[in-house]
């Protein structure tokens, strides 16, 4: 635990903020002046000069978490993601204020990073479970454009601005993956043991199960008559990339070949750093363009399916309810969300982003930790055929009925 002065906090990746942690004033008052507590970025409990005593119980696991004398001070839990706190204040060895935590109609921020599109997807459906267990308010803080795909299915839920904060949040709660991975103040568990996706409801004390959200189109009217395939090849580190020279080339003409349209619907059409650029793939249509996430599941509503990276579309289109096919060698299958359709070759070097000895590097775009400046760099992909993607191809429009 710390005896703090209360300030904002800033937690960044690079140079650019990944998520503020600013709890503001506190917001449960009692009857004793300057006595105020609340569990905005933990359980907080500010007492006056005096002779006091803090203590700070976790009742799920019956442990005392924290018991010292304090005065004229702000004592703030260590921890800071959801723990089912009991607050204790004692003034002269007597017994003050006992709060139980209870969410109960109360206002709770869950706050969502800036700048991510798959996380933030990943992690959304997880609020309306916390929601619905503890029976509060909940406000999520996060980008807009995210917002305006979700307010449609979740009309139970207050959707603000990444940096706003209504008034009298009882509780807050800060959702990422937090670097250094054995960071154990803003996460219980490392992500990378247990995915991207499910690290969520462990911050938030729920069953750590995989959810599928919900994001539905706006425009039901079909702009493009042929059947039709999305494709997405760009991703923000080379290690996602598949780095098999011949592989979309190849998938692409066996995707026309299906009779098969194939849209690439990428950000960027090019996109790289340093001496490494990705340019869209031969043969695919440019629809590229920094386009509204919306006209993004509109298209992608009327596709048969999605061929991707382990990247943000991918899960945009599994959130649209999609079949995917994945392409992925740096993380294992544990990381993202299942898919029957998911490629991965085992032959070779795996699975660096999911383990747990290697801390990923963002700065780096050519991050290889193993075989980097060697001939075994990107070799997880690299050594993926363009045969195996097309037979998983097959073998998804046999199981979808999908005959062209």
């Amino acid at each position: 635990m710390e005896q703090i002065q209360e300030k904002e906090r800033t937690f960044t990746t690079e140079k650019r903020p990944y998520i503020s942690f600013y709890a503001g004033p506190l917001t449960c008052k009692t009857d004793i002046a300057g006595l105020e507590f609340d569990f905005n970025y933990g359980a907080r409990v500010n007492v006056p000069e005096g002779d006091w005593r803090v203590k700070l119980i976790d009742r799920d696991c019956c442990l005392t978490l924290y018991d010292e004398k304090a005065s004229n001070v702000l004592v703030t839990s260590t921890k800071k993601y959801y723990v089912n706190f009991r607050i204790e204040v004692y003034r002269n060895d007597r017994l003050v204020l006992s709060h139980d935590m209870d969410l109960k109609q109360k206002k709770v921020l869950i706050k969502f990073p800036v700048g991510t599109l798959g996380d933030i997807i990943a992690w959304f459906p997880y609020a309306q479970v916390f929601k619905y267990k503890h029976d509060c308010e909940v406000y999520c803080a996060m980008a807009p454009e995210l917002a305006e795909l979700f307010k449609p299915v979740y009309p139970d839920l207050h959707f603000i601005g990444p940096e706003e904060r209504p008034e009298s949040i009882y509780a807050s709660y800060y959702m990422g993956i937090f670097f250094p991975c054995d960071d154990r103040m803003h996460q219980p568990v490392d992500w990378r043991i247990v995915g991207l996706q499910k690290t969520i409801p462990y911050i938030l004390g729920l069953e750590p199960v995989e959810i599928r959200p919900k994001i539905v189109p706006q425009n039901l009217e079909r702009i493009i008559a042929e059947p039709y395939v999305c494709i997405a090849t760009q991703a923000t580190t080379q290690s996602k990339y598949w780095n098999n020279g011949t592989g979309w080339l190849n998938t692409i003409k066996h995707l026309k070949a299906k009779g098969y349209r194939v849209l690439c619907i990428d950000k960027e059409n090019c996109h790289g750093s340093g001496s490494r650029w990705n340019t869209i793939p031969y043969g695919a249509e440019d629809f590229t363009g920094a386009l509204p996430l919306q006209e993004r599941v509109d298209l992608l509503f009327y596709a048969d399916f999605f061929v991707g990276l382990s990247s943000g579309l991918s899960w945009l289109a599994w959130a649209v309810g999609k079949p995917v096919v994945m392409i992925s060698g740096f993380s294992l299958p544990l990381t993202e969300f299942y898919t029957p359709y998911r490629v991965i070759n085992y032959h070779v070097c795996n699975g660096c982003f999911s383990d747990s000895s290697i801390e990923f590097e963002h700065h780096d775009f050519a991050w290889c930790p193993r075989h980097k400046n060697t001939d075994r760099q990107f070799e997880c992909t690299r050594f993926i055929s363009a045969e195996k993607v097309c037979a998983v191809i097959d073998r998804l429009m046999t199981d979808h009925n999908f005959k062209l």
